[in-house]
């Protein structure tokens, strides 16, 4: 009984993901880990740094990416309304960028090191991304 409960659960949710997102795809499956890789190695630096985990800051970090996600659904539907594939996979390398980013900072924060080529190119981006 348990084994057909865990099959339709997983079904039904397989089904949601597949209308909500499209296909799987190697960029999505690379979003999702730096999505994931992000919110460890942030918590990883704010324990280093003897911050604490703060509740409401981890809750809106995820909000934040669950946002991400959401637009990122509406792109896919977009796409099938005017029949591309652009508008998701756009707004997934647009996110993804900002990912990385976080992801670089986050490894700075934990003290280990990055080419100086890295941390300037981080500076440009923030800067730029500070004057839109």
């Amino acid at each position: 009984m348990n084994q057909i409960n865990f099959n339709m659960i997983s079904a039904v949710f397989g089904t949601m993901l597949t209308y909500a997102f499209g296909g799987w795809n190697e960029l999505m499956a690379l979003f999702l880990m730096a999505i994931l890789i992000d919110y460890l190695t942030g918590i990883a630096a704010s324990i280093k740094e003897q911050r604490g985990l703060n509740s409401q800051v981890g809750f809106w970090g995820l909000a934040r990416k669950g946002l991400m996600l959401l637009v990122i659904m509406l792109a896919h539907r977009m796409d099938l309304l005017f029949d591309t594939e652009l508008m998701m996979t756009a707004a997934i390398y647009f996110y993804l960028a900002n990912e990385l980013i976080s992801i670089t900072e986050n490894y700075g924060r934990l003290g280990l090191p990055l080419p100086s080529f890295l941390k300037q190119m981080i500076q440009i981006l923030r800067s730029k991304g500070e004057g839109l």
